[in-house]
């Protein structure tokens, strides 16, 4: 599942990469760019609820199987309208909103696929391993997207993405799960309210959803805004900004594996919060660096830190929940952690277009500080897991 997984991430990558200079390049506009994003993120919003529901009636595996289908499909789609000169920006927006509406329901199926496949006393080292594949990645990607951009364009990165999700789908006929759904009667709005009534009740659940919405409103469009600041700022075209992609990717890489050496540590809600404001810090001094050099550094140990709030966040999550409730559970939790990236990626796109995308990120290091600090010092149960 591991190698399936990162091999299609590292097509997803690909594309990512393509893609957001596709989008550059047809409007000129960092609103696009974040536009994309929202419309990529949304259909986690409409769709997660009821996604997390059908996780935990359905065999999992079928359900990832049908998301890795329709995002093949996608990628083809893609492939052909750019290699024919054919592609415009309202195609771009329509299939990335399809490719979303897919996730939203392979993501809760996925998320509640890993714990399957472990013990519990190895779940924290597993979401970490997961986070390396993702974020190895993310390394990779760029990289072989920057090579592919300057020799034969986009084209070849939508065609390579198409092609990865081969992987995934051998690996997901080739794996066995443990999960068998229980029988049930209940409505889908039935499942979707104990789901909530389930999360309110383990106290700290909620307010872990909260932080996962916080962390990925302010923290993702440092990654969307990065094309802005490789063609304004630092006037480095695509090779800048999949060196970028790289750079932040690495450091991604080096939190999960710091995260899964520290998986066992007391106190890991609290250690959180102080790393979330670290991050804060890197997101300000990002905004404000004009060396290359430094800036490649400062990506480095954002990167370091976001890695390290989401796989810890998650994992707080998975070890909180119930074998029967993981699909709901996660499916609330995803629809705060990936509503943040939609939402912030339009509200950073709007500002970055209105005012600077330096000004930006510094207002979103400002508000991830601030959160960071009202966790600490109010009667939140983050602090004590």
């Amino acid at each position: 599942m591991w190698i399936g997984a990162f091999t299609s991430t590292t097509g997803t990558w690909m594309q990512m990469v393509a893609e957001s200079w596709l989008v550059l390049s047809l409007t000129g506009s960092a609103f696009y760019l974040g536009l994309t994003g929202f419309l990529g993120e949304l259909p986690l919003i409409l769709f997660s609820l009821l996604g997390g529901v059908v996780a935990d009636r359905v065999e999992r595996r079928k359900m990832l199987l049908g998301s890795q289908y329709v995002q093949m499909a996608c990628a083809f789609i893609l492939t052909f309208l750019v290699y024919f000169g054919l592609v415009r920006i309202h195609h771009l927006l329509i299939l990335v909103f399809i490719v979303g509406t897919a996730r939203s329901f392979g993501a809760p199926a996925y998320q509640a696929l890993i714990p399957n496949l472990v013990n519990r006393d190895t779940l924290a080292n597993a979401i970490a391993l997961n986070s390396i594949q993702f974020n190895l990645a993310r390394v990779l990607g760029p990289v072989f997207a920057g090579a592919a951009l300057a020799a034969f364009g986009a084209t070849l990165c939508f065609f390579l993405n198409g092609v990865s999700f081969l992987a995934v789908i051998i690996s997901l006929y080739l794996i066995r799960s443990s999960f068998r759904p229980a029988p049930t009667t209940d409505s889908v709005w039935s499942g979707m309210r104990k789901g909530f009534s389930f999360v309110k009740s383990k106290g700290a659940l909620w307010q872990l959803s909260v932080l996962g919405f916080i962390t990925t409103f302010c923290g993702i469009p440092l990654v969307t805004l990065l094309p802005v600041f490789a063609k304004d700022i630092f006037h480095t075209g695509s090779t800048g900004y999949s060196t970028m992609m790289a750079v932040s990717g690495a450091g991604a890489v080096s939190g999960a594996l710091l995260y899964a050496a520290f998986s066992s540590v007391h106190h890991r809600g609290y250690l959180t919060l102080r790393v979330q404001l670290i991050f804060a810090a890197f997101l300000i001094l990002f905004a404000l660096s004009r060396s290359l050099i430094v800036s490649y550094l400062i990506l480095f140990f954002a990167g370091v830190c976001l890695m390290t709030l989401f796989a810890s966040i998650t994992s707080l999550v998975q070890l909180a929940t119930t074998e029967e409730m993981r699909g709901r559970v996660m499916s609330i939790f995803m629809l705060a952690f990936r509503g943040g990236m939609p939402l912030g990626n339009l509200a950073a796109g709007f500002l970055a277009s209105q005012y600077s995308p330096s000004l930006t990120l510094m207002i979103l290091g400002v508000v991830l500080s601030l959160s960071a600090l009202a966790f600490i010092f109010s009667g939140s149960g983050v602090k004590e897991l």
